[in-house]
């Protein structure tokens, strides 16, 4: 079999049905083989029961607790049998050819273990697809203001757009966890997504073990993915804020140790109590609703006490 995919849902039907559709539209149209497996993690908007009804050719693993990304993306690759593994966000759609572009592009590049595809928004405009490793410099770009020109750069773990414009595969340090292709041959020996990161920066930490075990890892802009960005994760945000830097911290303290990571630390202490006083000058100004306003407080108090806890 040439490739399995493996889409990950919480609570987001209708983008899901959409991906679904994107996903055998394209695949039916070529030559590929493939099968098509649906993890949901404990919905509670009748995503199973969409897919029971309207793709009973898709597998369908209903969990009844969130296991997690990771957690659900491992049970997903654990099934799959194909040459070539996908793990795909619900809030994407897959162009006309993309998957066959990766697909190819691990077939003809024997030393690539890992591809992603160009992102782009529903509307067509540009998406940073693929980023270098993150290190001090973003973590401050992050929580600091900056010029916009120094927030795109490479500084900030950004290739220009001129790479993907250019249409040529270029080596990444990682793709975003949107849309990740790994040649299965690969996957044997690497191992699966590290279920520590229960959200956020697994596709990072998995892109660096990738590397560490002598594979590459690109970005394909031949194959274009419509990606609707944050669609699962904005329906709590104070909750993954948080969730955000505590896997940030965990990726720092695996790959470079405790005395860098305790630097990203005080990064980020200070960078939440700026943070935190932005807002209330703003509500101050009448520029922020008290809703919104608290939310904020919310986000930061959340993340102030992971970083007091961790």
């Amino acid at each position: 079999m040439d490739l399995s995919v493996v889409v990950v849902s919480w609570n987001v039907k209708n983008l899901l049905e959409a991906c679904l559709r994107s996903v055998e539209s394209t695949l039916a149209a070529g030559s590929l083989t493939w099968q098509l497996c649906v993890v949901d993690n404990a919905s509670h908007d009748d995503s199973p029961q969409m897919v029971r009804g309207r793709f009973p050719q898709v597998t369908l693993i209903a969990n009844t607790d969130n296991l997690g990304y990771a957690g659900a993306c491992n049970q997903g690759l654990a099934w799959a049998e194909g040459d070539n593994c996908l793990v795909l966000n619900p809030d994407t759609e897959v162009k006309p050819g993309a998957l066959a572009a990766l697909v190819e592009f691990l077939r003809s590049t024997p030393t690539a273990g890992m591809a992603g595809p160009r992102l782009i928004y529903p509307d067509g405009s540009f998406q940073h697809s693929a980023f270098a490793f993150p290190g001090l410099v973003q973590v401050a770009l992050d929580l600091f203001p900056a010029p916009g020109r120094l927030y795109e750069s490479r500084c900030n773990g950004r290739y220009p757009r001129s790479w993907y414009a250019a249409g040529r595969p270029f080596r990444v340090g990682h793709p975003l966890g949107a849309c990740i292709m790994v040649r299965k041959a690969a996957l044997d020996g690497v191992g699966r997504m590290d279920t520590g990161f229960f959200m956020y920066c697994e596709e990072v930490d998995w892109a660096r073990r990738f590397q560490g075990a002598g594979w590459q890892v690109y970005c394909v802009p031949a194959a274009e993915v419509v990606h609707h960005a944050g669609r699962s994760t904005e329906q709590v945000r104070p909750e993954m804020f948080a969730a955000l830097w505590r896997s940030r911290l965990r990726y720092y303290d695996k790959h470079y140790g405790p005395v860098y990571t305790g630097v990203v630390r005080l990064l980020l202490r200070a960078g939440l109590r700026y943070q935190r006083s932005r807002p209330r000058r703003e509500a101050a100004r009448g520029q922020l609703s008290q809703e919104a306003l608290a939310q904020r407080e919310e986000m930061y108090r959340r993340a102030e006490q992971m970083l007091h806890e961790s």
